[in-house]
């Protein structure tokens, strides 16, 4: 593994142990606050708030500097805004430096997906993102357990202090490991960069973006209760479990990078989706054999992350814009808008009393949902390349 892939990849640490520690630590802050589980559940919120605001903010307000120099500033920023959680004296003041912290997230995933693509092997750009990536599935995997043990056995506020140790770690790897990288060289006001907008394209993948991984947060929003008492595993195995799937997204996203190279990111987004469905499906009828449970959790686990390298180079080929980095934040933004779909739509039915295995129903669902976006893309693309193909014909034809 190249050493600036590797920094990358510190950084994804780093942001998924602050994204998902929280949730797992949810009544040890609340006790120590004064509130209640549900409005410490605000904490959740305010991040991912933070991310969609903060993703297209901080690249476009950083568009003047190097895209090495900007990685650099955003885990600065991350870790000084993640460092407020440590002496945070009461609910609003940690509820705020939530929300900022979420600010960098987007803007460095974007950023550093399009610098990954950069230094990548030719044919193997889509493995360097799902190196980056990997950072957040090892949090998954070993990060979380960890913070969230700290978080519960001694105090929260080590958890955060663990973070921006990462945090440190992280600029010092980017720093001297990282290639130095051009500025962008434009006439143009960087803020115009915005009119991206306006391109069909974007809003098409902004909406696979908010559904294909939302079967993710239906299915992993509600597991514990799935596994205790669909299952009747005892909730004291419920970190093994997370580990477990924490462990099938590490194998997923490297699996994702190496299909994604090999066929293309449209093919490999659609087949994902399809498996997420099967996956959704299977769980629904043996969620009652623990054993084949948890060789679900693994399973699918593997399937919801081998869509994060081919979703990411679908939107990076999307939309042709020196804007690349504008473009790459959007990802990250709309991964936190499938994450409040999936949980809020998939708590509904569990409102409604359709038991603990109905979310991962409303996840078959919202996959499928994604699958029919990413078709009529495919299809308006296709027409779109048609009428060029004509405008262009027409163009040579009065030339000659």
């Amino acid at each position: 593994m190249k050493k600036s892939l590797l920094a990358l990849a510190l950084g994804g640490l780093g942001i998924g142990v602050t994204e998902f520690t929280i949730m797992g630590m949810l009544p040890d802050v609340a006790s120590d606050l004064g509130v209640s589980i549900p409005e410490a559940g605000y904490l959740i919120s305010a991040y991912a708030l933070g991310v969609v605001v903060g993703a297209p903010l901080l690249v476009v307000g950083m568009n003047r500097f190097s895209p090495t120099k900007t990685l650099i500033l955003l885990m600065v920023l991350f870790t000084l805004f993640n460092g407020l959680s440590i002496i945070a004296p009461d609910y609003n003041f940690l509820l705020a430096s939530r929300f900022i912290a979420g600010l960098p997230h987007g803007a460095f995933f974007g950023v550093g997906s399009v610098v990954a693509s950069r230094i990548a092997d030719r044919g193997k750009e889509a493995q360097a993102v799902a190196t980056m990536f990997s950072g957040l599935t090892v949090a998954n995997l070993l990060g979380v357990p960890i913070g969230t043990y700290i978080g519960h056995h001694y105090s929260w506020r080590y958890t955060f202090l663990l973070i921006a140790f990462i945090g440190v770690l992280t600029i010092l790897a980017l720093k001297f490991w990282m290639p130095k990288t051009e500025v962008r060289e434009s006439n143009k006001s960087p803020w115009k960069d915005f009119a991206i907008f306006k391109n069909a394209n974007i809003w098409f993948m902004v909406l696979i973006f908010s559904f294909g991984p939302a079967a993710l947060f239906a299915w992993i929003s509600y597991i514990a209760p799935l596994m205790s008492e669909v299952s009747g595993i005892n909730s004291r195995f419920l970190p093994y479990i997370m580990i477990l799937a924490g462990l099938g997204m590490f194998v997923g996203n490297m699996i994702g990078g190496k299909l994604t190279d090999r066929f293309s990111p449209s093919k490999v987004v659609v087949g994902v989706m399809v498996l997420q469905i099967l996956c959704m499906v299977l769980i629904y009828f043996v969620a009652s054999n623990a054993y084949a449970n948890l060789l679900m959790t693994f399973i699918t686990g593997v399937a919801t992350f081998a869509l994060v390298p081919s979703l990411t180079l679908l939107l990076l080929n999307s939309v042709k814009s020196d804007a690349e980095m504008l473009v790459a934040s959007l990802g990250p933004a709309c991964f936190n808008i499938a994450n409040a779909l999936g949980a809020y739509f998939g708590g509904l039915p569990i409102d409604s009393g359709y038991g603990y295995t109905s979310p991962v129903l409303v996840g078959a669902l919202l996959s499928l949902i994604g699958i029919g976006i990413t078709l009529l893309y495919f299809k308006q693309e296709k027409k779109s390349k048609i009428v060029l193909k004509k405008v262009n014909s027409e163009k040579l034809a009065d030339c000659a």
